[in-house]
């Protein structure tokens, strides 16, 4: 068995398709110890497989199936001595994280399992490590580390000062769509795979990891399998937030308002890849990277998006929509209006998401949409909760009222 050396938070299938994905390929000697959110039947059936499952990659004609196994053990999220225990483990080097945008709220998940963890360590005696999180937020190394330096530095000044000067804070921007598992899925796999994989995951072919900065005491040769390490990840992660994930946000509110219910079939209605066009266009101008890299990211997003056999449901993407419009829609709102332009496709997906909130289309599934749903019979009052300084345009009222359903 790997020994295990990186500890991770969010036991989801986007972590076994990725970062566990990655570990695997790259070397087999590194073993990972993984823990869920909250619950404890995913950590339970993975359990009883010895951590193996199989990665389900799903191209357009055809399904490869790979088992995996550098996941070593699964724990529940309750289970908060073994968490200290394997973090203060002197044979740890790294800890990484998939959660979600709102699990870096102060106080919240991330920096309460962090804090915690890190502490123990310290206690330990076991020396520096790195903190890798692998979620959709800008700047995702630096956010982590504000959360956990802000909760640590009011518990324990001794403790932040310890964080200070030996934890690294690792920023990346990950990319791999992963719907989540269908009971029809495990059957197939049963069927193809020969055993009876009660935690498979499916995935497409299209995977990227884009990493800058240190790892204390060592790391896999992830590179062996793909993933970049450059000085500045800010220019792929702006790509891939506002392309790939401000595209997803635009046919998960707009597409499903038009009753589609998978990115496949929004993709498909030209309405909807008018808008999408419309959309790139906007959001493309505050990107920066070269333009031919940007005409070819957008090839493969058309390719990747319109994979028929990857059912990525637009009521998953819809989900905590409050967290998500600020980073994927709201820099190209503010830039586009500070040059001078009205953003018809950054307003459209504004609109569709106040005609979310009002119940058209996907469900609301959104812990933090409440105060938005309240607002959400006028454009004006939503804007003023969520940009302020936005609210005042007269313009940009006026276009986002124009194109709401409602």
């Amino acid at each position: 068995m790997r020994p295990i050396r990186i500890v991770h938070l969010g036991l989801g299938g986007f972590f076994r398709a990725h970062q566990a994905w990655y570990t695997g390929a790259a070397s087999d000697d590194w073993g990972i110890a993984a823990f869920t959110g909250r619950s404890a039947g995913l950590a339970e059936a993975l359990t009883a497989q010895d951590g193996r499952y199989t990665l389900v990659v799903r191209g357009p004609s055809a399904d490869e199936l790979q088992v995996q196994e550098a996941l070593v053990a699964a724990h529940p999220g309750s289970d908060a001595s073994t968490w200290r225990d394997l973090v203060a483990a002197p044979g740890t080097a790294i800890v990484t994280l998939t959660m979600t945008e709102a699990a870096y709220a102060p106080s919240g998940v991330v920096a309460d399992r962090l804090v915690n963890g890190l502490a123990a360590r310290r206690l330990a005696g076991s020396g520096p490590l790195a903190v890798v999180s692998c979620d959709n937020l800008p700047g995702n190394g630096e956010v982590t580390a504000r959360v956990v330096r802000d909760l640590a530095s009011r518990l324990d000044p001794a403790l932040d000062d310890w964080i200070a000067g030996h934890v690294s804070f690792v920023t990346t921007m990950v990319d791999r769509i992963t719907p989540r598992t269908t009971g029809d899925d495990i059957r197939q796999v049963e069927s193809a795979g020969g055993w009876a994989d009660a935690a498979p995951v499916v995935t497409e072919p299209f995977t990227e990891w884009v990493l800058s900065g240190e790892f204390p005491v060592g790391r896999p040769a992830w590179e062996n399998a793909g993933a970049r390490f450059v000085d500045d990840v800010v220019p792929h992660e702006t790509r891939k937030l506002l392309l790939l994930n401000g595209g997803h946000s635009l046919l998960a509110y707009a597409g499903s308002a038009l009753g589609h219910e998978s990115v496949a079939d929004a993709v498909a209605d030209t309405r909807c890849r008018t808008w999408l066009d419309e959309w790139w266009d906007e959001a493309c101008r505050h990107v920066p990277l070269p333009a031919g890299e940007l005409t070819a990211y957008r090839a493969a997003l058309l390719d990747r998006f319109a994979n028929p056999r990857i059912r990525h449901t637009l009521a998953q993407i819809a989900a905590d929509g409050s967290q998500k419009i600020p980073i994927r829609v709201l820099p190209v709102l503010r830039g586009e209006r500070a040059a001078g332009r009205m953003p018809v496709g950054a307003a459209r997906i504004l609109a569709a998401w106040i005609d979310h909130l009002r119940g058209i289309g996907a469900p609301v599934a959104d812990a933090g949409a409440q105060p938005f749903a309240d607002r959400a019979g006028s454009a004006r009052d939503v804007l003023t909760l969520l940009a302020p300084d936005l609210a005042g345009d007269d313009d940009l009222v006026k276009t986002v009222e124009s194109l709401l359903r409602a």
